[in-house]
């Protein structure tokens, strides 16, 4: 078709106006359809009619009909639309799905109270969360990013940026350390429960903080998971240990307190792991530098 041709098409809007007044039969609900006034729709349909050069539409007391030859134009027309509906929508692109592989403690405590910003800023990343203390394949499980707590090299056909240092920190809530003679000693533990997770660090901390590994008289209470000590010390059932970005919102607001000033700098690191050969590039960069983003206000509280 040359441009001449092309000049000759009606105005894309006064066909949409036609097809829907053609589906009601009435200018007033056309309009309403429309959210425009019946007065543009009569004016929109008598233009089209001027430039074919054709009655479309036979005015009546109740309504509009069809003429012949506009009762031939609706289904061409109706078919026109699709094709166009049909051709923008594959021109959109449809939401990639990435999955990110994540402890439980992790992804409860520090992963999904921002993602509501990531899925706000990326609405065209569909985001599937794998919790699971099991580390998860890349290939059999589907994971396109994964954050893993270890020491590196991880495997010559990965990416890896380091996230957050294992630096773990005893907490318990408020009111229990109000409870404790100050400053806290071996003594002031005496009957008190120690929260313990899988990691067992309770004796390499106390050993730190207060010089000796054991204390006689505590308890302990068993978890299997870090973020279930973590809600178990806010509860005031004890004291637990954890990485201190894990607490620093329970710390900020004041529903956990450090009782000990130490710091045990562990040595399995957390770390952002990607395959180098990725299903959806662009997608997987832009979760890790939102990841390395969203770590960079607990940075200066590592130590």
């Amino acid at each position: 078709m040359g441009k001449n041709d092309s000049a000759r098409l009606p105005p894309l809007n006064a066909l949409r106006v036609f097809d829907t007044v053609a589906q009601q039969l009435n200018f007033r609900l056309a309009a309403e359809q429309l959210n425009v006034t019946q007065g543009a729709v009569a004016q929109q349909i008598r233009k089209l009619e001027e430039d074919l050069g054709i009655d479309l539409f036979v005015r009546e007391a109740h309504g509009v009909a069809l003429t012949d030859a506009g009762r031939a134009f609706v289904p061409n027309i109706r078919r026109a639309f699709e094709l166009i509906g049909d051709a923008t929508a594959s021109l959109r692109a449809a939401p990639t799905r990435l999955t990110i592989s994540a402890t439980p403690t992790f992804a409860a405590k520090w992963l999904l109270p921002r993602l509501s910003e990531f899925v706000a800023a990326h609405p065209l990343i569909d985001l599937r969360i794998l919790a699971s203390e099991q580390l998860s394949s890349f290939h059999a499980d589907g994971v396109d990013l994964a954050i893993r707590q270890g020491r590196p090299p991880f495997g010559p056909g990965l990416e890896v940026d380091f996230l957050f240092a294992q630096a773990l920190i005893a907490v318990c809530s408020p009111a229990l350390l109000a409870s404790l003679d100050a400053p806290v000693t071996p003594a002031s533990l005496c009957g008190q429960v120690l929260l313990e997770d899988s990691h067992n660090l309770w004796p390499e901390y106390l050993e730190l903080a207060l010089g000796q590994a054991n204390v006689g008289g505590s308890k302990r209470m068993q978890f299997n998971q870090t973020s279930l000590a973590i809600d178990a010390a806010i509860a005031g059932q004890g004291l637990a240990l954890a990485s201190r970005f894990l607490v620093q919102a329970e710390l900020a607001a004041g529903l956990l307190v450090q009782p000990f000033a130490a710091e045990l700098r562990g040595t399995q690191d957390f770390y952002v792991v990607a395959p180098r050969k990725q299903r959806h590039p662009k997608s997987t960069q832009a979760v890790r530098q939102w990841l390395m983003r969203e770590k960079e206000p607990e940075s200066g509280c590592m130590g």
